[in-house]
């Protein structure tokens, strides 16, 4: 068994990883061949889960190519193949002509061209990799702000984009001026007049544990967090460009 060079690259989502090989082949030739119906039957996926980590494997013939990583620390990527004649370079070969495009002997002869031939395999699952968009944070950081959880003895209730008054409160707090000033309890009654001060201020309070807002220390003024604003532009895209034309 031949093995390509192992790179060590950025952690990528599972659920973009674990599909299917022939999309991931197809689409790139990793492997450096095209894949014809009598070669398809010979692709396959395996995803796995050990106690030393994950790995997912692309196989395609006698070639397989597959990454892994080891407790969770760094991620490794190696190209391995047991019929190293599956790839073909140039080389010399009897006959008139003395160079041409032949499979590659299994020869100690051989393994500087095999090197590069496999270090180009990882290379472009890398380049795949890289173009792969990562949603993961996002779900985690929606399931922040919609699901309720427990600070202490108390639980604080989810963000609801589709209530009137929470998003009322995003689009007051959407003004140029709070991003240099900050926000304070005073400001935002104009905008929600018919809150109670008391009930703004539980509301300011919430979306602090929530992580949308943080306060300036030992004052009262509060400032939106990333995920503040990222909130707002979500909230504020969902209803003017989806919610709205549906309904009209």
């Amino acid at each position: 068994m031949v093995t390509g060079p192992s790179a060590p690259v950025a952690r990528r989502p599972r659920a973009a990883l674990s599909r299917k090989a022939s999309s991931i082949l197809r689409g790139t030739e990793v492997l450096g061949r095209k894949i014809t119906p009598r070669l398809a039957q010979e692709i396959g996926s395996q995803f796995t889960t050990r106690i030393e980590g994950t790995c997912i494997k692309h196989r395609y013939g006698s070639a397989t190519i597959k990454m892994y990583d080891k407790f969770a620390l760094v991620l490794r990527l190696e190209t391995t193949c047991n019929d190293v004649s599956a790839f073909k370079h140039h080389r010399k070969v009897k006959g008139p002509a003395s160079r041409a495009l032949a499979p590659v002997k299994k020869t100690i002869y051989s393994l500087n061209d095999l090197r590069h031939i496999l270090f180009g395999c990882n290379r472009r699952y890398l380049a795949f990799l890289s173009a792969l968009d990562d949603f993961s944070s996002g779900l985690k950081t929606l399931d922040r702000l919609t699901q309720p959880h427990r600070v202490g003895d108390k639980t604080i209730k989810g963000f609801n984009f589709f209530d009137p008054l929470d998003h009322a409160l995003l689009q007051a707090l959407h003004r140029p001026a709070f991003s240099i000033a900050g926000i304070r309890r005073a400001d935002l009654a104009p905008a929600l007049a018919p809150l109670s001060p008391a009930t703004i201020t539980h509301k300011l309070s919430r979306l602090r544990q929530l992580g949308l807002i943080k306060r300036v220390t030992r004052t009262y003024r509060y400032y939106l967090t990333r995920i503040g604003r990222a909130a707002i532009a979500a909230a504020s895209r969902i209803t003017q460009f989806a919610i709205i034309p549906a309904l009209a």
